[in-house]
């Protein structure tokens, strides 16, 4: 229950902190740090309207998608914390529920009778096809460095032999961007863009209002909080005082969200067409990593 409630607290204060750097970097006072939680319980308080098109996955997909990001976080370990749901190969069922819930809001669009709306999931649609290899080697190559079967012990890294904190940084890097690429985030989407022909997941959700809406912004909050404990899992010694790692879980949870304000308030959004080039350098990435380790392996 510990990690589940870590990475819950920290969903909760990602979305403001982002915001926050993104104003202070800008020089802007801008909202304030629970500005974010403050829009989805106006959300809340609102009625859903639907197209005359839409259907009954416009109705239900909101909450199937936020169902499935909570089912994945409950395997996500929190710096030594056991997670809820752990077993051999849990890391495959993990990758398909994030796949599930981009397929639920591509569908979504669809659904909602909109030739805008499907543009950008099939944008979405190429863009998840693309990063998943990033996701399924980078947890091979650890699976080889530790010989673990689970989400619980491919993370434990840093008491292995032959471990780097610069294979720490390195996962940290991947993941970073991985989370860029899930969120729709810049280089690849500027979730702020009001032009519907660049636009990917905004535009994805331009029928969605009230619960539905809020449901997914919850989403998008739990998701940076996910990724953001598997790079503190990396990062973290998981044989140090519980107290010592909740607060280091804490800071490298901030630090992270820091360091995706201060990428979106100095890196430019990419040209549409070289997105596919900047995802397959992830892969890329990912995939010399992997050799790395192999390498490693051998030597010790």
């Amino acid at each position: 229950m510990i990690a589940l409630g870590l990475i819950l607290l920290t969903s909760l204060l990602t979305a403001g902190l982002i915001v926050r750097v993104k104003s202070i970097a800008s020089g802007r006072r801008g909202p304030g740090l629970f500005q974010p939680l403050k829009n989805i319980w106006v959300l809340f308080r609102k009625g859903s309207v639907y197209s005359e098109v839409s259907g009954v996955i416009t109705r239900t997909s909101p909450i199937m998608v936020l169902s499935a990001l909570l089912v994945a976080s409950l395997m996500v370990p929190v710096a030594g914390f056991t997670p809820l749901i752990s077993f051999r190969g849990d890391f495959i069922m993990f990758a398909y529920l994030m796949a599930f819930s981009r397929f639920m809001m591509i569908i979504t669009a669809f659904d909602s009778g909109s030739s805008f709306e499907a543009m950008g999931a099939s944008r979405e649609a190429l863009y998840g096809m693309l990063i998943e290899p990033a996701l399924f080697v980078l947890i091979a190559g650890l699976t080889v460095f530790t010989g673990g079967t689970s989400l619980a012990t491919i993370f434990d890294l840093t008491h292995r032999e032959g471990y780097s904190y610069v294979f720490g940084l390195i996962v940290a890097y991947i993941i970073g961007n991985i989370t860029l690429v899930e969120n729709s985030r810049i280089p690849v989407d500027d979730p702020k863009t009001h032009l519907e022909l660049t636009m990917i997941h905004e535009v994805m959700v331009l029928d969605l209002s009230g619960f539905n809406l809020a449901m997914v912004q919850m989403t998008s909050m739990l998701k940076f909080a996910i990724f953001g404990s598997l790079i503190a899992s990396a990062v973290i010694p998981w044989d140090m005082a519980p107290a010592t790692r909740i607060s280091m879980f804490i800071a490298v949870q901030l630090l992270f969200a820091s360091a995706i304000g201060m990428t979106e308030s100095f890196r430019s959004r990419y040209k549409m067409n070289r997105n596919q080039q900047y995802i397959l350098t992830i892969s890329l990435i990912s995939v010399l990593f992997f050799v790395i380790i192999l390498f490693t392996k051998n030597i010790f």
